[in-house]
């Protein structure tokens, strides 16, 4: 009787132990799909970030050529009309419109570094649920 004892709770023991570790897998498989949907979410923000950056080149580009020619004209009107030489007018106007498009270019790259765009929270989380599955297996 004791060893027929032993044998069945060594059969219920040991469906406990196969349930916990269907268990752990469906949880792990669980958390690895949560992580896919955060991925995804994250990349999308990214994404979008990354529209309203190009948005941004295009807009700038558009609006900010004729009005800038306009004023380079203004200014080398008036630089004529104290006296410049028009050569030395243009000039200076066209040194101010490559320091204006110096700092739209600036504006922009900055808004499109790689360390801005990588999904930041999605690494800090995957590196989290590595040590939880590390401790589930241990």
């Amino acid at each position: 009787m004791s060893i027929k004892h032993d044998i069945e709770t060594g059969e219920n023991d040991l469906h406990k132990i196969s349930g916990l570790v269907g268990d752990a897998m469906a949880q792990v498989a669980k958390l690895f799909q949560n992580e896919l949907d955060l991925a995804k979410a994250e990349l999308a923000e990214k994404v979008q970030r990354l529209g309203g950056a190009v948005g941004l080149f295009a807009g700038g580009a558009v609006l900010v050529i004729p009005a800038v020619v306009m004023a380079l004209f203004a200014l080398s009107s008036a630089l004529i009309s104290a006296g410049w030489s028009p050569t030395l007018a243009y000039l200076s106007a066209a040194i101010v419109a490559a320091a204006i498009s110096g700092a739209l270019f600036a504006v922009g790259v900055k808004r499109l570094d790689p360390r801005n765009l990588t999904p930041q929270e999605t690494i800090r989380q995957l590196e989290k649920d590595k040590d939880t599955v590390k401790g589930m297996v241990r």
